[in-house]
């Protein structure tokens, strides 16, 4: 920075040999006394040391030599007043700087120090040069310190001391000096200042270092080049990259004062390599809890394995973010779903391993198993080479023995499973753009409380999230979209996944999901799904449906609560059970659906909304609380809204117990289901046994296990149409498949009754 350079002033005073009628014998302003002609000084056009000069006989007290030009001072610049002088003969004077503050209107400065530091003068013939620092700001080295209000300056020089000495004055000097301040002046410091060399294969480790320590508050520059860094760096202070940076895989670069996404891709130079360097921060410092993507849209072109972005980290428990922005998987090879084709060995006695597993080192973690007798969404946790085993994340309903087993590696943007452990990790605001290319976030095998909130899984194409193991539990999915890749397709040709779960506690609330294969797949207990709306239909009329919501844990205790579930069905069932026969476990129980919407349009008419598929023989319900739904079918009616999937075994109706199916709303459904449930019966000739068939009301084709209530509407009467006061008793369970009650009179009557019968022992 120089004022005469890029502004054009002109700071030094014209040469003595111009004339001495611009050199003030006073303060340099207008009107003041001039050195022209004045007896004792004279320019001396020729001396040894200085060419042209002036010579002066000092007969004040303060000899004043002041330029009576106005010398600017503009805020921020600093000038450097520099006078040569030296003494010829007589008493040998003291010489300093002088000046006058100028300021507006011509009128002095006061209160500020017009004078530099004084040098005497010794000998005769020696040349001592005087100077001082004028300029707006106190900083160290400025000897005139004038403020803001003064704009300009009438430099030269003062001799004090005893009169009657002569001396010769070279012509003045003034300078703009202000770069001299830069360092303290700018709000930044250059790491190229400490040592730091940008030729992409130098060490600049401690060079970064010392130009962080260096700032001390101020911003640190990492000016053009390439700055190699082989060790970790934090910076305690700001940092601005012109250059960027490269380092080992291992090593963590940390921007404590501006942790965003904005400065780890300016650090790097690639988008993809600065969200790795900028997660790998993440877990590596504690000065920042959550990475800002900063509403930028950055590209993938392969799965980001996101322990390898942290290789010494196997787990981490502190909660972390990754919020606001948007990840674009780039079609790429990379994306390719791994497969792999091996035979197991599956026994109920370690019901999540497999073993004697050929081929065992290609089986990727992470992978979907399937074969005979595996559920849906059973992956591969974790493997032992040596050992030859596989450990999955659920049990598998009937594959004892030896089998093949194919095992497909989905791959995901966001891809965790390489941590052993990762818990409290939120991911919130991003728009995770798989595009048909990629799935969208793979859990590691084991953690606590994982939030995905306000999250966009757009068009993934196999799963949108899933989880492998157990860090799905108490995970919290909140107002997401998950937007299908699939929804051209009828809905039974559909794949996609939005979640599964394999542990308990989940929170899954105001979320959307549209035509994916299916919105979840829940294992564990103690869910809540609350306000969510998933979809899966298609434009096919009279076409079958597809299970919406799948929960495979039979004894659930969950709520289903104020959700709207549109063309699909919620299937309930037991197939990750290795022992799914009915033994002395919880059967199908504590489910609560209360206050949903269940919709459905061009429906095939054998389809029906809430489903239980036994796996095993011998289950029933005990604890279901199905009431204050709506159902509701358009462009064709359906049979009813229940149904038992018998194909692998049915439901053992006589034990069902504490069931309330009621106050529930059916549009276009043929046959209400109900329990308990009142109707009404009449007999027109008189009989003592009167056979009421409540079979169509009760849920999943239950027995009417008992009569809760028994009124007559109207007198009773005999064959002689006399009144008959008479009491009663029933028997529950009769007729075809006992979904009928039989009411047995003393003797013949007729009639009408009012009957309430229930599909289960409430107690």
């Amino acid at each position: 920075m120089n004022k005469a350079i890029t502004d054009g002033l002109v700071l030094t005073p014209p040469p003595f040999a111009n004339g001495l009628d611009v050199w003030s014998r006073g303060d340099g302003t207008p009107g003041t006394a001039t050195y022209d002609g004045y007896a004792t000084a004279a320019f001396v056009p020729a001396d040894q040391d200085f060419g042209g000069c002036l010579e002066v006989l000092k007969t004040e007290n303060t000899q004043r030599l002041r330029y009576m030009g106005e010398t600017p001072l503009l805020p921020g610049c600093y000038l450097q007043i520099k006078v040569r002088i030296k003494a010829i003969s007589g008493n040998l004077p003291t010489v300093r700087v002088g000046a006058f503050a100028g300021g507006a209107g011509g009128a002095a400065i006061s209160g500020v120090q017009t004078q530099g530091p004084s040098v005497a003068l010794t000998s005769y013939g020696n040349v001592v040069e005087v100077t001082a620092i004028v300029g707006g700001g106190a900083r160290n080295g400025v000897d005139l310190s004038w403020g803001r209000d003064a704009l300009y300056g009438h430099f030269g020089i003062d001799l004090t001391g005893p009169n009657g000495g002569v001396v010769r004055i070279d012509d003045v000097q003034i300078e703009d000096v202000t770069g001299a301040f830069l360092r303290t002046m700018m709000d930044w410091v250059d790491v190229k200042d400490f040592g730091a060399v940008g030729d992409g294969t130098t060490d600049n480790t401690a060079a970064f270092e010392a130009a962080d320590a260096a700032a001390d508050g101020r911003e640190v520059l990492v000016s053009d080049g390439v700055f190699h860094l082989a060790d970790n760096v934090t910076f305690d202070n700001r940092v601005r990259f012109q250059g960027t940076v490269t380092m080992p895989a291992d090593k963590y670069l940390a921007l404590s004062q501006n942790f965003d996404f904005d400065h780890y891709a300016a650090a790097f130079g690639d988008e993809e390599l600065a969200f790795r360097k900028a997660f790998q921060a993440l877990l590596k410092q504690s000065s920042h809890d959550s990475l800002d993507l900063c509403g930028r849209s950055i590209g993938l072109r392969g799965p980001v394995d996101m322990r390898a972005a942290v290789p010494d980290v196997s787990s981490f428990t502190s909660r972390r973010v990754i919020r606001n922005g948007q990840l674009d998987a780039i079609s790429d090879p990379a994306w390719t779903t791994g497969t792999a084709t091996s035979s197991g060995t599956y026994s109920t006695s370690q019901p999540y391993r497999l073993s004697n597993v050929t081929n065992v080192a290609n089986i990727e973690i992470g992978s979907l198993v399937s074969g005979n007798g595996v559920g849906r969404e059973v992956y591969v946790t974790s493997k032992n080479v040596g050992a030859q085993t596989l450990t999955l994340s659920q049990q598998l309903y009937d594959a004892v023995g030896t089998q093949s087993y194919s095992f497909k590696r989905f791959r995901y943007m966001l891809d965790f499973s390489g941590f052993q452990k990762l818990s409290q990790f939120n991911i919130a605001d991003v728009d995770l753009k798989a595009d048909g290319v990629a799935s969208c976030v793979m859990l590691p095998p084991a953690g606590l409380i994982w939030h995905l909130r306000d999250c966009f899984f757009n068009q993934p194409l196999d799963r949108a999230v899933t989880s492998i193991g157990l860090a799905c539990q108490g995970m919290m999915i909140d107002r997401c979209q998950f937007i299908s890749n699939e929804q051209s397709l009828a809905a039974t040709a559909r794949t996609s996944i939005g979640f599964n779960i394999n542990a308990n506690d989940a929170k899954i609330r105001d979320n959307r999901c549209i035509r994916m294969g299916a919105f979840a797949v829940i294992h564990g207990s103690g869910h809540m799904l609350l306000g969510n709306h998933w979809f899966h239909g298609d434009n096919l009329n009279g076409a079958p449906r597809v299970a919406g919501l799948i929960l495979t844990k039979p004894s659930s205790k969950i709520v289903i609560n104020g959700n709207y579930s549109d063309n699909n069905y919620i299937e309930w069932n037991n197939e990750h059970d290795a022992l799914p026969d009915f033994s002395s476990e919880l059967s199908f129980g504590a489910l609560s659906i209360v206050g949903n919407i269940f919709t459905a349009i061009g429906a095939a008419s054998y389809f029906r909304f809430i489903v239980i598929k036994p796996y095993g023989s011998g289950h029933f319900i005990n604890g279901l609380n199905v009431s204050g739904n709506t159902f509701k079918v358009t462009n064709g009616n359906i049979g009813r809204v229940d149904k038992v999937d018998d194909s692998v075994a049915s439901l053992d109706t006589g034990r069902f117990r504490n069931i309330n199916w009621s106050d529930n709303s059916y549009h276009a459904i043929n046959q209400w289901t109900q329990s308990p449930v009142m109707l009404s019966f009449s007999e027109s000739s008189p009989v003592e046994t009167w056979r009421c068939d409540f079979s169509d009301w009760l849920p999943f084709g239950g027995r009417a296990r008992n009569v809760t209530d028994v009124t007559p509407v109207g007198a009773l009467r005999n064959a002689n149409n006399v009144k008959q006061f008479v009491t009663h008793y029933t028997d529950p369970e009769e007729g075809a498949g006992g979904g009928s009650v039989d009411i047995i009179w003393p003797s013949a009557v007729k009639g009408k009754v009012n009957v309430t019968a229930r599909v289960d022992n409430p107690y």
